[in-house]
């Protein structure tokens, strides 16, 4: 049996969202067919619909999903028809990184979670348009659609009294910010945390460090509303590295003793290195951006003796069926104020919503089905 629903595709790389009409198969034994209530809008997205990453195209992009859950298949423990949800990465379960509680670390991350070109284990495809297939299996989710057929690893059940728009942004940009503060970086009582770069993610490190005993919180952007933002979110400090000698206010605010902890969003090689530069004994930057394969870096390799440490982090190192109830559950105590960073749009307008993202004037678009 088939579903027809609406979705938004890409053609090919570089391409316009077209919406279109396209075909479901029914569910497998392990997935979740979930009617979607809203969807993030990520730069991962922009990036891939680019053709930055390989993606196999014409496919549906989309992995900030939030929804409904509206049929389950046979082995589906997870979450029953009903239930609200919020949608995020897939992983295999079964590896030692995801037995160990690492699934954003899974041997299968990047083919399960990018590079299927849109089809199941088996070989079979969700998504078809017509007879052909429709590369959608984008996060395990493929999310800009308005229903979807989903791994039961990428559903992670919510309350019904959370706002489903606000809860989107949970499944990957939140808990990326998020989670490299509390689950990574750890910063304890005093030490100095910066996070270059205040779009989702960086907004979402910030309020994260805010719970935190960190001392100086800085946030560091070329764009000063941004800057702003991110001051009454909970950064003690603001720099704003368009104007302001970057290296020179960082040693002001850490009293020559560099950053303890830092979370670089961006990504760009020269601006990496200024962060290594200026980490204290023991520092740690923690890269979190998503540069084109094959960036290099550079850096003074003698300057690492004392303990200076570069880490990538995927997705916060985020166990997302315990970590985004969490981060829900800061929501609703008022801790964690998503509603300062969405803008929310129509499916219909998730061009302009692209553009928006794309040109920096919206922090976190979210896209609402109807």
């Amino acid at each position: 049996m088939t579903f027809t629903t609406t979705a938004a595709l890409v053609e090919e790389a570089g391409g316009q969202f077209n919406i279109e009409q396209v075909e479901l198969d029914d569910i497998r034994q392990d997935e979740v067919l979930v009617r979607m209530v809203a969807a993030g809008l990520c730069h991962t997205d922009l990036s891939v619909r680019a053709g930055h990453t390989g993606y196999a195209f014409p496919g549906i992009l989309g992995h900030e999903g939030a929804g409904v859950v509206e049929k389950v298949g046979s082995n589906v423990t997870r979450v029953r028809p009903g239930d609200h949800v919020a949608l995020t990465f897939t992983s295999c379960g079964t590896c030692p990184h995801c037995r160990g509680g690492h699934p954003a670390y899974c041997s299968t991350w990047v083919p399960a979670n990018l590079f299927n070109n849109g089809l199941r284990a088996d070989g079979t495809a969700p998504v078809s348009r017509g007879s052909s297939p429709v590369t959608a299996r984008f996060f395990g989710q493929s999310s800009f659609s308005a229903h979807a057929v989903v791994d039961e690893r990428s559903v992670v059940p919510l309350g019904d009294d959370l706002p489903l728009h606000l809860m989107a942004p949970l499944g990957c940009g939140v808990q990326t910010g998020a989670g490299t503060v509390l689950n990574i970086l750890r910063p304890t009582a005093g030490q100095s945390i910066a996070v270059f770069g205040t779009g989702a993610v960086g907004l979402a490190a910030i309020m994260a460090a805010r719970l935190t005993s960190a001392g100086s919180i800085i946030a560091v952007d070329r764009v000063q509303s941004r800057l702003d933002l991110a001051l009454e979110l909970g950064a003690t400090h603001a720099i704003n590295s368009e104007t302001a000698d970057l290296a020179g206010e960082l040693a002001a605010i850490t009293n020559g003793r560099g950053l303890d902890h830092a979370v670089d969003t961006a990504a760009h090689p020269a601006l990496t290195r200024i962060i290594t530069d200026n980490l204290a004994t023991f520092g740690t930057c923690a890269v979190v951006g998503a540069p084109p394969p094959g960036t290099e870096l550079s850096v003074d390799m003698s300057a690492l003796l004392v303990g200076k440490k570069i880490l990538g982090v995927t997705e916060g190192d985020s166990e997302p069926l315990t970590f985004i109830p969490a981060l829900a559950d800061l929501y609703r105590r008022g801790a964690l104020p998503l509603d300062r960073i969405v803008k929310t749009y129509k499916f219909s307008e998730i061009n302009q919503a692209a553009e928006d993202a794309k040109n920096g004037s919206v922090i976190k678009p979210v896209l609402l089905f109807d």
